[in-house]
């Protein structure tokens, strides 16, 4: 058997995620997290009067029992399963985003009437159009997020994330595959509606300023922060910026096993869906006391635990539905059915 173009497909998805500026995963990415993890614990030795020791930094930025626990090993092997599975996913999503847009602009025209060219400056409208799919992913990232907490069916899919027993920037490739296809696609059908909209509003098609087709905005995020939220590392938004972005520790909180915690923080950069839907937890400016994960998983970190069992569990809602479902019906239709 010829594994040539399977092998050439992998590691075309590798450059991609590693030396892609516009990756969540780029190796400039990793390294500004690095670089500000790194800044984060010198200034906190020096608030404390400590000595810049360079081996304390390091243990500090990998602590041994989170670089050697399963848990972290698991994340590893889902960094390389879902190298191709996210491949084919985003290529599903892209379909429904481009028919989407163009069903949004050819509806507007329909009611609204035809498109009327804007007059603005291109940087103008670009930068708009950039700022509206910001906040579209934004706000699909966080529908979602609420909708695999809330029902019990995608739940089973997204519980996966949450079994991680300690986080790391690669955590973030812990999630089920057909998690990650709902997500795609929510994501895609809430871009595809603000981009309809930015197109029809200035008259022509007008494109976001990206890298390596990722909005700009985000890219920033990416290169800032992003990465340590999942990780050890206790970064504090407070007051308004606590309500505006999600911090370190916003993300933390989320993961954890604590029941006052639970279904809070599902924003990505941004806190504002969560603070105007109520789902706001706005941490502790000193570390909280945290745990994560599920102490009565015994197949956490396994294929069995995290890519099987979720599909038999989700199976099993849907047999309790159909019940329901049955005996709701008018008695000479439940005898058809």
């Amino acid at each position: 058997m010829d594994f040539s173009a399977g092998i050439g497909f992998f590691f075309g998805q590798l450059g991609k995620l590693f030396f892609s500026l516009g990756s969540h995963f780029s190796l400039t990415s990793l390294g500004a997290a690095l670089f500000f993890a790194a800044a984060f614990f010198v200034w906190q030795r020096l608030k404390r009067g400590r000595k810049i020791r360079w081996r304390t930094i390091l243990r500090a930025l990998f602590p041994k029992h989170i670089v050697t626990s399963k848990s972290n090993q698991a994340d590893i092997g889902y960094l390389f399963f879902n190298v191709f599975v996210f491949g084919v996913v985003f290529g599903w999503a892209v379909l429904s985003y481009q028919f989407i847009s163009n069903g949004i602009i050819a509806g507007l025209i329909a009611v609204i009437g035809p498109v009327t060219p804007s007059a603005l400056p291109t940087y103008v409208s670009r930068s708009i159009i950039t700022a509206m799919l910001f906040l579209s992913y934004e706000l699909g990232y966080w529908f979602n997020h609420w909708l695999s907490h809330k029902v019990p069916v995608l739940w089973e899919f997204h519980k996966v994330h949450h079994t991680a027993q300690v986080l790391t920037p690669l955590t973030n490739f812990r999630v089920h595959p057909v998690y990650t296809w709902i997500f795609a696609n929510i994501l895609a059908v809430s871009a595809a509606i603000a981009n309809g909209l930015g197109n029809y509003l200035f008259g022509d098609t007008t494109y976001q300023y990206a890298l390596s087709d990722t909005n700009i905005i985000l890219v920033l995020f990416i290169h800032t922060y992003v990465h340590l939220q999942h990780s050890h590392m206790w970064i504090s938004f407070r007051g308004l910026i606590g309500r505006v972005f999600v911090s370190p520790a916003h993300h933390q909180v989320h993961h954890s096993d604590n029941p006052k915690h639970f279904n809070k923080n599902f924003g990505s950069c941004l806190a504002l869906w969560d603070w105007m839907f109520g789902t706001l937890y706005v941490p502790a400016k000193e570390r909280e006391p945290l745990t994560f994960g599920f102490a009565d998983n015994p197949d956490a970190h396994t294929v069995k635990g995290e890519l099987v069992a979720p599909l038999i569990k989700a199976a099993g809602h849907f047999r309790q539905l159909m019940p329901k479902r049955a005996e709701a019906l008018p008695v000479a239709e439940r005898k058809q059915a």
